[in-house]
Protein backbone atom coordinates (compact mmCIF):
# COMPACT_ATOMS: atom_id res chain seq x y z
CA UNK A 1 0.00 0.00 0.00
CA UNK A 2 2.65 2.85 0.84
CA UNK A 3 4.71 1.63 -1.94
CA UNK A 4 1.28 2.19 -4.38
CA UNK A 5 1.05 5.46 -2.43
CA UNK A 6 4.55 6.39 -3.32
CA UNK A 7 3.93 5.69 -7.39
CA UNK A 8 1.54 7.92 -7.06
CA UNK A 9 2.69 10.65 -5.65
CA UNK A 10 5.98 10.48 -7.40
CA UNK A 11 4.03 9.81 -10.67
CA UNK A 12 1.55 12.78 -9.82
CA UNK A 13 4.84 15.19 -9.03
CA UNK A 14 6.27 14.04 -12.76
CA UNK A 15 3.08 14.91 -14.45
CA UNK A 16 2.51 18.31 -13.22
CA UNK A 17 6.27 19.14 -13.28
CA UNK A 18 6.11 19.66 -16.85
CA UNK A 19 2.65 21.11 -17.01
CA UNK A 20 3.92 25.51 -16.80
CA UNK A 21 6.83 24.72 -18.97
CA UNK A 22 4.84 22.86 -21.90
CA UNK A 23 2.03 25.75 -21.30
CA UNK A 24 4.50 28.26 -21.82
CA UNK A 25 6.57 26.51 -24.65
CA UNK A 26 3.63 26.10 -26.82
CA UNK A 27 2.83 30.15 -27.04
CA UNK A 28 7.08 31.55 -26.98
CA UNK A 29 5.87 33.15 -30.14
CA UNK A 30 2.60 34.63 -29.57
CA UNK A 31 1.64 38.68 -29.60
CA UNK A 32 2.64 39.69 -25.98
CA UNK A 33 -0.48 40.88 -25.02
CA UNK A 34 -2.62 37.70 -25.81
CA UNK A 35 0.30 35.54 -23.76
CA UNK A 36 -0.91 35.57 -20.33
CA UNK A 37 -5.03 34.55 -20.94
CA UNK A 38 -3.03 31.82 -23.60
CA UNK A 39 -0.63 30.62 -20.87
CA UNK A 40 -3.81 30.74 -18.01
CA UNK A 41 -6.27 28.64 -20.70
CA UNK A 42 -3.28 26.04 -21.49
CA UNK A 43 -2.19 25.22 -18.01
CA UNK A 44 -5.92 25.18 -17.52
CA UNK A 45 -5.87 22.35 -20.20
CA UNK A 46 -2.18 20.81 -19.37
CA UNK A 47 -3.63 20.13 -15.92
CA UNK A 48 -6.92 18.48 -16.75
CA UNK A 49 -4.59 16.29 -18.79
CA UNK A 50 -2.27 15.43 -16.28
CA UNK A 51 -5.36 14.71 -13.79
CA UNK A 52 -6.88 12.38 -16.34
CA UNK A 53 -3.25 10.52 -16.72
CA UNK A 54 -3.67 10.17 -12.82
CA UNK A 55 -7.18 8.97 -12.75
CA UNK A 56 -6.33 6.73 -15.58
CA UNK A 57 -3.45 4.93 -13.68
CA UNK A 58 -5.39 4.76 -10.37
CA UNK A 59 -8.47 3.25 -12.08
CA UNK A 60 -6.38 0.67 -13.94
CA UNK A 61 -5.34 -0.42 -10.63
CA UNK A 62 -8.51 -0.77 -9.43
CA UNK A 63 -10.11 -4.51 -8.69
CA UNK A 64 -13.99 -5.42 -9.50
CA UNK A 65 -15.68 -4.21 -6.31
CA UNK A 66 -14.52 -0.81 -6.69
CA UNK A 67 -15.22 -0.66 -10.67
CA UNK A 68 -18.58 -1.27 -11.12
CA UNK A 69 -20.46 0.66 -8.19
CA UNK A 70 -18.93 3.30 -10.01
CA UNK A 71 -20.08 2.43 -13.11
CA UNK A 72 -23.38 2.43 -11.42
CA UNK A 73 -23.56 5.50 -9.64
CA UNK A 74 -22.40 6.99 -13.04
CA UNK A 75 -25.41 5.09 -14.94
CA UNK A 76 -27.67 6.62 -11.98
CA UNK A 77 -26.27 9.88 -12.88
CA UNK A 78 -27.10 9.52 -16.67
CA UNK A 79 -30.51 8.56 -15.42
CA UNK A 80 -31.30 11.64 -13.30
CA UNK A 81 -29.78 13.85 -16.55
CA UNK A 82 -33.17 15.00 -17.57
CA UNK A 83 -34.49 16.97 -14.21
CA UNK A 84 -35.53 20.25 -14.68
CA UNK A 85 -33.03 21.52 -12.30
CA UNK A 86 -30.40 20.07 -14.74
CA UNK A 87 -31.82 21.57 -17.88
CA UNK A 88 -32.72 24.75 -16.62
CA UNK A 89 -28.98 25.82 -16.60
CA UNK A 90 -27.86 23.12 -19.48
CA UNK A 91 -30.48 24.13 -21.93
CA UNK A 92 -32.04 27.19 -21.16
CA UNK A 93 -33.76 27.96 -24.70
CA UNK A 94 -34.94 24.13 -25.89
CA UNK A 95 -36.41 21.24 -24.27
CA UNK A 96 -33.56 19.33 -22.31
CA UNK A 97 -35.02 16.02 -22.62
CA UNK A 98 -35.75 16.12 -26.27
CA UNK A 99 -31.72 17.57 -26.64
CA UNK A 100 -30.52 15.02 -24.35
CA UNK A 101 -31.80 11.89 -26.83
CA UNK A 102 -30.84 13.85 -30.02
CA UNK A 103 -28.53 15.52 -30.81
CA UNK A 104 -26.37 14.77 -27.37
CA UNK A 105 -27.55 10.60 -27.22
CA UNK A 106 -27.39 10.40 -30.80
CA UNK A 107 -23.90 11.81 -31.26
CA UNK A 108 -22.54 10.13 -28.25
CA UNK A 109 -23.57 6.94 -29.94
CA UNK A 110 -22.85 7.73 -33.34
CA UNK A 111 -19.16 8.90 -32.14
CA UNK A 112 -18.81 5.39 -30.50
CA UNK A 113 -19.24 3.90 -33.76
CA UNK A 114 -17.46 6.13 -35.66
CA UNK A 115 -14.30 5.93 -33.17
CA UNK A 116 -14.12 1.75 -33.94
CA UNK A 117 -13.12 3.19 -37.49
CA UNK A 118 -11.18 6.11 -36.81
CA UNK A 119 -9.86 5.80 -33.52
CA UNK A 120 -9.13 1.78 -33.03
CA UNK A 121 -8.59 1.37 -36.44
CA UNK A 122 -6.99 3.99 -38.16
CA UNK A 123 -9.64 4.58 -41.13
CA UNK A 124 -10.64 7.96 -42.04
CA UNK A 125 -14.03 7.47 -42.74
CA UNK A 126 -16.15 10.70 -44.00
CA UNK A 127 -19.12 9.34 -45.02
CA UNK A 128 -20.36 7.46 -41.81
CA UNK A 129 -23.48 9.77 -42.00
CA UNK A 130 -24.65 7.05 -44.56
CA UNK A 131 -24.71 4.21 -42.23
CA UNK A 132 -26.77 6.25 -40.05
CA UNK A 133 -29.38 7.43 -42.83
CA UNK A 134 -29.81 3.61 -43.86
CA UNK A 135 -30.53 2.89 -40.25
CA UNK A 136 -33.31 5.85 -40.57
CA UNK A 137 -34.71 4.80 -43.75
CA UNK A 138 -34.79 1.44 -42.64
CA UNK A 139 -36.81 2.03 -39.53
CA UNK A 140 -39.08 4.30 -42.10
CA UNK A 141 -39.93 2.05 -44.86
CA UNK A 142 -40.05 -1.10 -42.71
CA UNK A 143 -41.99 0.48 -40.05
CA UNK A 144 -44.49 1.78 -42.61
CA UNK A 145 -44.87 -0.54 -45.48
CA UNK A 146 -45.05 -3.70 -43.53
CA UNK A 147 -45.92 -2.69 -40.39
CA UNK A 148 -43.00 -4.51 -38.16
CA UNK A 149 -42.48 -3.62 -34.42
CA UNK A 150 -39.79 -1.50 -33.78
CA UNK A 151 -37.51 -4.14 -32.15
CA UNK A 152 -37.86 -5.57 -35.00
CA UNK A 153 -36.57 -3.35 -37.45
CA UNK A 154 -34.21 -2.37 -35.26
CA UNK A 155 -32.69 -5.56 -35.12
CA UNK A 156 -32.65 -5.36 -39.14
CA UNK A 157 -31.52 -2.02 -39.35
CA UNK A 158 -28.62 -2.95 -37.55
CA UNK A 159 -27.73 -6.07 -40.32
CA UNK A 160 -28.40 -4.22 -43.15
CA UNK A 161 -26.12 -1.16 -41.75
CA UNK A 162 -23.29 -3.81 -41.23
CA UNK A 163 -23.69 -5.18 -44.81
CA UNK A 164 -23.70 -1.90 -45.95
CA UNK A 165 -20.25 -1.54 -44.37
CA UNK A 166 -19.27 -4.98 -45.53
CA UNK A 167 -19.94 -3.95 -49.29
CA UNK A 168 -18.26 -0.14 -48.96
CA UNK A 169 -15.03 -1.87 -47.63
CA UNK A 170 -14.89 -4.76 -49.44
CA UNK A 171 -13.57 -3.45 -53.03
CA UNK A 172 -12.12 0.13 -50.96
CA UNK A 173 -10.63 -0.98 -48.10
CA UNK A 174 -7.33 -1.80 -49.88
CA UNK A 175 -6.95 1.61 -50.34
CA UNK A 176 -5.51 4.20 -47.44
CA UNK A 177 -5.45 7.67 -46.72
CA UNK A 178 -6.39 10.46 -48.66
CA UNK A 179 -8.26 8.14 -51.09
CA UNK A 180 -10.11 5.69 -48.61
CA UNK A 181 -11.20 9.17 -47.44
CA UNK A 182 -12.88 10.12 -50.47
CA UNK A 183 -14.05 7.09 -51.35
CA UNK A 184 -16.08 6.93 -47.99
CA UNK A 185 -16.86 10.84 -48.26
CA UNK A 186 -18.67 9.50 -52.00
CA UNK A 187 -20.67 6.73 -50.84
CA UNK A 188 -22.34 9.18 -47.97
CA UNK A 189 -23.36 11.77 -50.77
CA UNK A 190 -24.47 8.21 -52.59
CA UNK A 191 -26.67 7.57 -50.23
CA UNK A 192 -28.47 10.51 -49.74
CA UNK A 193 -28.78 11.12 -53.24
CA UNK A 194 -30.69 8.01 -54.05
CA UNK A 195 -32.75 8.69 -50.82
CA UNK A 196 -33.81 12.46 -52.91
CA UNK A 197 -34.55 10.75 -55.79
CA UNK A 198 -35.83 7.50 -55.00
CA UNK A 199 -40.17 8.42 -55.33
CA UNK A 200 -40.39 4.85 -53.49
CA UNK A 201 -38.94 6.27 -50.76
CA UNK A 202 -40.68 9.33 -50.63
CA UNK A 203 -37.36 11.65 -52.28
CA UNK A 204 -37.02 14.90 -51.46
CA UNK A 205 -40.17 15.01 -49.27
CA UNK A 206 -38.86 11.90 -47.52
CA UNK A 207 -41.59 9.49 -44.94
CA UNK A 208 -43.67 10.82 -43.02
CA UNK A 209 -45.90 8.52 -39.76
CA UNK A 210 -43.08 6.65 -38.73
CA UNK A 211 -44.49 4.30 -35.54
CA UNK A 212 -42.88 5.32 -32.79
CA UNK A 213 -41.67 2.21 -30.19
CA UNK A 214 -44.39 0.01 -28.52
CA UNK A 215 -44.91 1.29 -24.55
CA UNK A 216 -43.24 -1.37 -22.37
CA UNK A 217 -45.41 -0.54 -19.15
CA UNK A 218 -47.49 2.15 -17.86
CA UNK A 219 -44.76 2.55 -14.89
CA UNK A 220 -44.47 6.07 -13.91
CA UNK A 221 -41.65 7.67 -11.37
CA UNK A 222 -43.27 8.40 -8.16
CA UNK A 223 -44.47 11.88 -7.26
CA UNK A 224 -42.82 11.90 -3.89
CA UNK A 225 -38.86 12.87 -2.69
CA UNK A 226 -36.52 13.10 -4.32
CA UNK A 227 -37.76 12.71 -7.64
CA UNK A 228 -40.47 16.06 -7.20
CA UNK A 229 -37.41 17.72 -5.92
CA UNK A 230 -35.49 16.74 -9.06
CA UNK A 231 -38.33 17.36 -11.63
CA UNK A 232 -38.44 13.70 -12.37
CA UNK A 233 -41.93 12.69 -10.60
CA UNK A 234 -44.46 11.49 -12.98
CA UNK A 235 -41.90 10.71 -15.43
CA UNK A 236 -42.99 7.34 -17.59
CA UNK A 237 -39.83 5.96 -19.07
CA UNK A 238 -41.36 3.01 -20.88
CA UNK A 239 -44.42 4.90 -23.31
CA UNK A 240 -43.33 6.24 -26.26
CA UNK A 241 -45.19 9.72 -27.71
CA UNK A 242 -44.82 12.64 -29.82
CA UNK A 243 -44.33 15.31 -26.62
CA UNK A 244 -42.11 13.80 -24.45
CA UNK A 245 -38.41 13.27 -25.42
CA UNK A 246 -37.21 11.31 -22.25
CA UNK A 247 -38.51 8.15 -22.67
CA UNK A 248 -36.27 8.07 -26.21
CA UNK A 249 -33.38 9.57 -24.08
CA UNK A 250 -33.45 6.31 -21.98
CA UNK A 251 -33.83 4.16 -24.76
CA UNK A 252 -30.84 5.90 -26.36
CA UNK A 253 -29.16 5.44 -22.48
CA UNK A 254 -29.81 1.50 -23.40
CA UNK A 255 -28.14 1.58 -26.47
CA UNK A 256 -25.17 3.52 -25.21
CA UNK A 257 -24.50 1.46 -22.73
CA UNK A 258 -24.75 -2.04 -24.15
CA UNK A 259 -22.48 -0.56 -26.96
CA UNK A 260 -19.63 0.76 -24.82
CA UNK A 261 -19.89 -3.15 -23.04
CA UNK A 262 -19.54 -4.72 -26.51
CA UNK A 263 -16.72 -1.88 -27.69
CA UNK A 264 -14.52 -2.17 -24.68
CA UNK A 265 -14.84 -5.54 -24.97
CA UNK A 266 -13.31 -6.10 -28.30
CA UNK A 267 -10.70 -3.53 -27.20
CA UNK A 268 -9.39 -5.90 -25.02
CA UNK A 269 -9.54 -8.76 -27.19
CA UNK A 270 -7.15 -10.18 -29.97
CA UNK A 271 -9.56 -8.08 -32.36
CA UNK A 272 -8.65 -4.62 -30.48
CA UNK A 273 -5.48 -5.28 -30.49
CA UNK A 274 -4.80 -6.33 -33.98
CA UNK A 275 -6.49 -2.95 -34.97
CA UNK A 276 -4.22 -1.06 -32.59
CA UNK A 277 -1.27 -2.87 -34.86
CA UNK A 278 -3.45 -1.70 -38.16
CA UNK A 279 -3.21 1.35 -36.74
CA UNK A 280 -0.01 2.34 -36.05
CA UNK A 281 1.73 0.41 -38.57
CA UNK A 282 -0.26 -0.92 -41.32
CA UNK A 283 2.83 -2.86 -43.24
CA UNK A 284 4.55 -3.68 -40.04
CA UNK A 285 1.27 -5.65 -38.91
CA UNK A 286 0.67 -7.63 -41.98
CA UNK A 287 4.39 -8.91 -42.00
CA UNK A 288 4.13 -10.14 -38.49
CA UNK A 289 0.71 -12.09 -39.87
CA UNK A 290 -1.99 -9.96 -38.83
CA UNK A 291 -4.97 -10.42 -41.71
CA UNK A 292 -5.54 -6.72 -41.57
CA UNK A 293 -7.82 -6.59 -44.44
CA UNK A 294 -10.34 -8.93 -42.23
CA UNK A 295 -9.92 -6.76 -39.54
CA UNK A 296 -10.55 -3.35 -41.34
CA UNK A 297 -13.87 -5.06 -42.82
CA UNK A 298 -14.89 -6.20 -39.17
CA UNK A 299 -14.21 -2.04 -38.21
CA UNK A 300 -16.10 -1.27 -40.80
CA UNK A 301 -18.87 -3.52 -40.29
CA UNK A 302 -19.45 -3.11 -36.62
CA UNK A 303 -18.99 0.44 -36.51
CA UNK A 304 -21.98 1.05 -39.50
CA UNK A 305 -24.12 -1.72 -37.01
CA UNK A 306 -23.76 0.91 -34.37
CA UNK A 307 -24.36 4.03 -36.74
CA UNK A 308 -27.43 2.01 -38.24
CA UNK A 309 -28.81 1.43 -34.56
CA UNK A 310 -28.76 4.91 -34.34
CA UNK A 311 -30.37 6.20 -37.33
CA UNK A 312 -33.17 3.36 -36.36
CA UNK A 313 -33.81 4.84 -32.37
CA UNK A 314 -33.20 8.32 -33.90
CA UNK A 315 -36.51 7.89 -36.47
CA UNK A 316 -38.82 6.31 -33.87
CA UNK A 317 -38.54 9.44 -31.86
CA UNK A 318 -38.39 12.13 -35.21
CA UNK A 319 -41.94 10.23 -37.44
CA UNK A 320 -40.98 11.68 -40.40
CA UNK A 321 -37.18 12.12 -42.02
CA UNK A 322 -35.89 13.58 -44.81
CA UNK A 323 -32.83 13.21 -47.24
CA UNK A 324 -31.14 16.30 -45.91
CA UNK A 325 -31.04 15.39 -42.56
CA UNK A 326 -28.32 13.00 -43.90
CA UNK A 327 -26.22 15.45 -45.43
CA UNK A 328 -21.89 15.71 -44.69
CA UNK A 329 -22.25 18.14 -41.76
CA UNK A 330 -22.91 15.05 -39.80
CA UNK A 331 -20.25 13.33 -40.89
CA UNK A 332 -17.85 16.32 -39.92
CA UNK A 333 -19.12 16.71 -36.82
CA UNK A 334 -19.33 13.31 -35.43
CA UNK A 335 -15.49 13.00 -36.73
CA UNK A 336 -14.91 16.79 -35.12
CA UNK A 337 -16.19 15.47 -31.59
CA UNK A 338 -14.08 12.19 -32.04
CA UNK A 339 -10.78 14.30 -32.20
CA UNK A 340 -11.76 16.48 -29.84
CA UNK A 341 -12.40 14.01 -27.25
CA UNK A 342 -9.44 11.96 -27.45
CA UNK A 343 -9.12 10.01 -30.55
CA UNK A 344 -9.10 6.65 -29.28
CA UNK A 345 -10.11 6.76 -26.37
CA UNK A 346 -13.70 6.24 -25.21
CA UNK A 347 -14.53 8.32 -22.59
CA UNK A 348 -12.98 11.32 -24.36
CA UNK A 349 -14.59 10.15 -27.48
CA UNK A 350 -18.04 10.86 -25.60
CA UNK A 351 -17.13 13.75 -23.70
CA UNK A 352 -16.11 15.01 -27.38
CA UNK A 353 -19.48 14.38 -28.71
CA UNK A 354 -21.31 15.84 -25.67
CA UNK A 355 -19.86 19.24 -26.50
CA UNK A 356 -20.17 19.12 -29.90
CA UNK A 357 -24.15 18.54 -29.60
CA UNK A 358 -24.08 21.08 -26.16
CA UNK A 359 -22.44 23.64 -27.15
CA UNK A 360 -24.29 25.15 -29.88
CA UNK A 361 -27.85 24.67 -28.25
CA UNK A 362 -26.45 26.10 -24.45
CA UNK A 363 -25.49 29.35 -26.87
CA UNK A 364 -28.38 29.16 -29.21
CA UNK A 365 -29.77 32.98 -27.23
CA UNK A 366 -26.71 34.50 -29.72
CA UNK A 367 -28.49 33.77 -32.81
CA UNK A 368 -26.61 34.07 -35.58
CA UNK A 369 -23.71 34.51 -33.68
CA UNK A 370 -23.69 30.93 -32.20
CA UNK A 371 -22.28 29.24 -34.70
CA UNK A 372 -19.33 31.25 -34.37
CA UNK A 373 -18.82 31.03 -30.91
CA UNK A 374 -19.14 27.20 -31.19
CA UNK A 375 -16.24 27.18 -34.17
CA UNK A 376 -14.25 29.53 -32.06
CA UNK A 377 -14.57 26.91 -29.42
CA UNK A 378 -13.34 24.39 -31.33
CA UNK A 379 -10.52 25.98 -32.94
CA UNK A 380 -9.46 27.52 -29.29
CA UNK A 381 -9.39 23.65 -27.89
CA UNK A 382 -7.36 22.15 -30.82
CA UNK A 383 -4.98 24.97 -30.42
CA UNK A 384 -4.23 24.32 -26.90
CA UNK A 385 -4.89 20.62 -27.06
CA UNK A 386 -4.49 19.21 -30.81
CA UNK A 387 -4.42 15.42 -29.14
CA UNK A 388 -7.76 15.93 -27.80
CA UNK A 389 -9.31 16.35 -24.26
CA UNK A 390 -8.77 12.81 -23.07
CA UNK A 391 -6.52 11.74 -25.20
CA UNK A 392 -5.02 8.35 -24.91
CA UNK A 393 -1.67 7.33 -24.60
CA UNK A 394 -0.99 5.46 -27.51
CA UNK A 395 -1.99 8.63 -29.08
CA UNK A 396 -0.08 10.94 -27.76
CA UNK A 397 2.50 8.41 -28.42
CA UNK A 398 1.63 8.35 -32.05
CA UNK A 399 1.13 12.31 -32.35
CA UNK A 400 4.78 12.63 -31.20
CA UNK A 401 5.77 10.00 -33.70
CA UNK A 402 4.61 12.46 -36.83
CA UNK A 403 1.52 9.49 -37.42
CA UNK A 404 -1.47 12.68 -35.98
CA UNK A 405 -2.63 9.91 -33.68
CA UNK A 406 -4.98 7.88 -35.92
CA UNK A 407 -2.17 6.08 -37.87
CA UNK A 408 -0.98 6.86 -41.35
CA UNK A 409 -3.44 8.27 -42.95
CA UNK A 410 -1.97 10.21 -46.08
CA UNK A 411 -1.29 13.35 -43.81
CA UNK A 412 1.39 12.30 -41.70
CA UNK A 413 2.92 15.42 -39.34
CA UNK A 414 6.46 14.92 -38.75
CA UNK A 415 7.53 14.81 -35.41
CA UNK A 416 10.88 15.56 -33.70
CA UNK A 417 13.50 13.25 -35.06
CA UNK A 418 10.91 11.89 -37.73
CA UNK A 419 12.51 11.17 -40.88
CA UNK A 420 9.36 13.51 -42.52
CA UNK A 421 10.36 16.25 -40.43
CA UNK A 422 14.14 15.97 -41.29
CA UNK A 423 12.52 16.00 -45.22
CA UNK A 424 10.87 18.94 -44.69
CA UNK A 425 13.71 20.64 -42.78
CA UNK A 426 15.53 19.89 -46.26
Amino acid sequence: MNSNGKTTSTNGQAAFAGIAKRAGQRFDNAPAALRPPAFALGYALETLGAISDMFRDWWSRQPGSVRWPLYLLLIVGALLLPSDQIGGFMSPYSDWGTLLFFPIGGYVLLAIGLNVVVGQAGLLDLGYVAFFAIGGYAMAVIGTRLGWSFWEVLTVGILLSALSGILLGAPTLRLRGDYLAIVTLGFGEIIRITARNTDYIGGPNGIGGIPHPPNLTDWAVPESEPFTSLGLAGITPFQYGALDGRPYYYLMLAAIVLTIIFVKRLESSRVGRAWASIREDEDAAELMGVPTFKFKLAAFAIGASIGGAAGVIYASQATSILPRNFEFIVSATILAAVVLGGSGNLPGVMMGAFLVAWIPERVRGLQEYRILVFGAVLVILMIFRPEGLLPSRRRKAELAEGTGGMGSMGAEVGGPGTAVAAEVGK
